[in-house]
């Protein structure tokens, strides 16, 4: 992947979650977009903490 392209993704949520998302969001100056990236981006950094690099797929 090059420069900032980012792929794009769609994910059902339920109603409740993504209003709680949205309001972490406003809280910390993001976009919903980017509270979800941020807290995607936090659980692969710990799970990688506990288990090892989670290694891209072989060519």
């Amino acid at each position: 992947m090059a420069g900032n392209y980012y792929q794009p993704f769609s994910v059902r949520v339920p109603e409740e979650l993504l209003d709680k998302i949205k309001r972490l969001a406003g809280m910390n100056k993001r976009s919903a977009n980017k509270q979800v990236e941020f807290i995607l981006e936090k659980y692969v950094e710990e799970w990688e903490g506990e288990n090892g690099p989670i290694l891209p797929p072989e060519s």
